[in-house]
């Protein structure tokens, strides 16, 4: 099967194309993105063809890898599903609850497959310790933290404008919730949501299980105080989120493996669009309470 690539950015360079390039089931078959020339200078890098026109590379694949901007992404993935291409994409899946129920209506009208990339749900050490920790019951209450440094320092991703926009709520924020949700259940409810330092926030959730966890996100952490951890409390005591051997590329050959199978099964994978819309949710409503506690 053939995969083209939307986008030129960062990511792309870093994490998308490489992982395209090595992967068994995929043929890497073509580069889109905003700035012509970027996509040609990249699709030359791997020896395949640049698209000026998105619709002629979406004419000649049976999948696309989004690496765009959220509210791009998710026009771009509408446009693909309807025109019947498998969708791996990026999280968070849409900037608002509106447009990431447009992606997943359309992604099932059309019958297509998606997975959205929540590198650490593609870890085989941190997927394996996720799975264990759903099977167990009793769990208390959970405590996430994830500390970037992204405007902190010389990060490749510091001048990205929606980053800029929407702070670590949007972009760390997924992460965090991929790995809280399977295990503790859904959120039923935002308890509190409040700024911190910079863009950090804080945020308070109430699971359907009536467990609580609170989860601390942010981009502009000290370099020396950056990393992520997850923490639960139960019954059976107190376990942590393991260290992962892997990068962001390996992670995302392992998304690609997911999505093949998906086409391939036609049973959608835990991590997919509907999924990626819930998240959307849970962080559109913590947006709106911390917007409603700024002095106006």
């Amino acid at each position: 099967m053939r995969i083209g690539l939307l986008g030129t950015g960062p990511w792309a360079r870093m994490a998308h194309a490489p992982a395209l390039s090595e992967h068994h089931a995929w043929d890497f078959a073509g580069v889109w993105g905003r700035r012509p020339d970027a996509a040609k200078e990249l699709a030359d890098q791997y020896g395949v063809p640049a698209y000026d026109d998105v619709d002629a590379l979406l004419a000649d694949v049976d999948a696309v890898a989004v690496a765009l901007p959220p509210s791009i992404q998710a026009e771009l993935a509408v446009r693909a599903a309807r025109a019947g291409r498998h969708l791996l994409l990026d999280k968070p899946l849409a900037p608002t609850v509106e447009q990431g129920r447009a992606v997943v209506d359309t992604v099932r009208e059309a019958g297509v497959a998606s997975v959205v990339f929540f590198t650490t749900r593609f870890q085989p050490e941190t997927e394996a310790w996720i799975t264990e920790q759903a099977a167990a019951e009793g769990w208390f209450t959970a405590r996430a933290e994830w500390l970037g440094s992204v405007f902190t320092s010389d990060s490749p991703f510091a001048a990205s404008p929606w980053r800029q926009e929407k702070g670590a709520l949007w972009d760390v924020g997924p992460h965090a919730l991929s790995v809280l949700l399977p295990v503790l259940g859904d959120v039923r409810r935002v308890a509190a949501a409040v700024r911190g330092p910079g863009d950090t926030v804080v945020l308070v959730l109430e699971h359907v299980g009536g467990v609580s966890s609170t989860l601390t996100l942010s981009l502009t952490a000290p370099t020396a105080a950056a990393g992520a951890t997850v923490e639960l409390r139960g019954a059976a005591g107190v376990t942590s989120f393991p260290d992962s051997s892997g990068n962001a590329v390996s992670a995302l050959v392992r998304a690609a493996d997911a999505l093949s199978e998906a086409v391939r099964t036609g049973r959608p994978h835990s991590c997919d669009a509907v999924f990626g819309l819930r998240v959307t949710e849970i962080l559109a409503e913590a947006e709106a309470m911390v917007d409603s506690d700024e002095p106006a």
